[in-house]
């Protein structure tokens, strides 16, 4: 029930400020609570964040610790003649290219000119386009006209392999060059009337042919494509258009240490940023700045420990001899040249100190990492997780709380309006009876 409130018509008080401050008073138990709700979200919102950095550092982490990711060989050629392509199944090995020939697609160039339109160019109402695997393409060819000549081709390219162009070789002349799609020697094809005879006065011809190198000793190898494919296993060269005949490369497919370096150095610099940010989110008060939001968090301190050690390993030899190291402030620095070397005098030695293993305790320092990472973040039984569970819980409680208050306090307001609008109305009845009184008394009469 709504409670109306007299504010002083007859005490001349302010009784509605008095409320009000009277209720600033009460409310001092839900503001605490207020307080620490908004404590709790800030916190939460931290660990939040801080879930998805080192979730993101579990990821970069377990990429790192898988042997494919140390499948770093690659090739290189000593021309632009060739580029090389080293695949996971690939082994060291050096060897020279000499380039013979280029592949080629099969090419008809057809000796009459003809106008585009206007004058029938086909013996018949058709062609025939005969593909080297013996299949006769009948093409209708409309009016017979060069023009619907070609229309007719290029409208059976998805059946035939073959594409024509109209080529204009004076005012009005134009003569018909055909090319198959795909290279190769086995890309010929025969383009006839539909009666077998020759169509446009016959044509010349540029036979396909496969691409060829020469590797020495007598050795070949020939592709349909400018691509060979698999020339040793894990290994693919592709010859450019403008090679040229004759000239040898330099084949070479070694370790190359500067992918994975550059790998590494990212999982460090996440590594580092991770630490940072707790770092940051974790500090304590100063004179002169306010703790951070996480400050005396448990999880997160045991986080930062826990990452700060893979540095070690379960033998507690530290990683110093590939580069990494813990500084004086507790942050990782990665030696590109330390790691160069041990990469170069042991490739494999260096990726098992990384990689995962079959025991736990012998895993490397990426694995090492991504399972304290995903022990934390891991969306159900991460510790993180756990904490925010924990916190939003809090959170819930205190709002139902907050809400309790609500209701407790607009009681307590109606309460407070009820007992000085009666204090209002009893003053103003008794005003009411002294006016009254001081009216009678003065009509009274008087002695002389």
């Amino acid at each position: 029930m709504a409670t109306s409130s007299i504010s002083g018509l007859a005490s001349g008080l302010d009784t509605a400020s008095i409320i009000d401050q009277l209720m600033q008073l009460e409310a001092v138990p839900q503001n605490r609570l207020k307080s620490q709700q908004t404590t709790q979200k800030s916190v939460v919102s931290a660990l939040q964040s801080l879930n998805t950095d080192v979730s993101l550092l579990s990821s970069r982490a377990e990429s790192l610790a898988k042997p494919s990711a140390w499948q770093t060989l690659k090739g290189t050629s000593s021309t632009s003649d060739v580029t090389v392509t080293a695949g996971s199944a690939a082994q060291p090995a050096s060897f020279a290219v000499t380039v013979d020939r280029l592949a080629l697609a099969h090419q008809l160039g057809f000796n009459d000119a003809a106008p585009l339109t206007g004058s029938a160019v086909v013996t018949g109402s058709s062609v025939h386009l005969t593909t080297h695997d013996g299949i006769v393409h009948d093409l209708a060819t409309g009016d017979g006209s060069l023009q619907s000549l070609v229309a007719a081709i290029n409208g059976s390219t998805a059946d035939t392999g073959v594409t024509a162009t109209a080529l204009r070789v004076a005012d009005g002349s134009y003569r018909l060059l055909t090319q198959s799609t795909k290279t190769g020697a086995t890309s010929d094809f025969t383009l006839t009337n539909a009666d077998g005879s020759a169509l446009l006065g016959g044509a010349a011809v540029r036979a396909g042919q496969d691409a060829q190198v020469s590797l020495g000793l007598g050795i070949t190898a020939t592709s349909s494509t400018n691509t060979f494919t698999e020339l040793a296993p894990g290994i693919s060269l592709t010859l450019s258009g403008d090679a040229t005949p004759g000239r040898t490369s330099t084949i070479t497919v070694a370790q190359d240490s500067s992918s994975v370096r550059a790998t590494v150095k990212a999982l460090v610099d996440q590594l580092n940023g991770v630490l940072g940010s707790i770092d940051s989110q974790s500090a304590s008060a100063t004179s002169t700045t306010a703790a951070g939001p996480l400050s005396g968090d448990p999880t997160v301190r045991s986080l930062r420990g826990a990452l700060a050690d893979t540095v070690f390993g379960g033998d507690n030899t530290s990683m110093a001899s590939l580069g990494i190291q813990t500084d004086r402030f507790g942050k990782l620095v990665f030696g590109g040249d330390a790691f160069d070397k041990a990469y170069a005098a042991d490739p494999a030695g260096t990726a098992a100190k990384f990689t995962t293993s079959a025991s736990a305790s012998a895993n490397g320092f990426a694995a090492r990492v991504a399972a304290v990472a995903k022990s934390a973040s891991d969306g159900t039984t991460g510790t993180i997780t756990a904490a925010i569970t924990g916190r939003k819980t809090t959170i819930d409680r205190l709002s139902d709380d907050i809400a309790a208050w609500d209701d407790r306090l607009a009681l307590r307001r109606t309460s407070l309006q009820q007992t000085y609008t009666a204090l209002e109305t009893a003053l103003s009845n008794l005003q009411s009876q002294g006016n009254w009184l001081a009216g009678q008394l003065a009509h009274l009469p008087t002695s002389s």
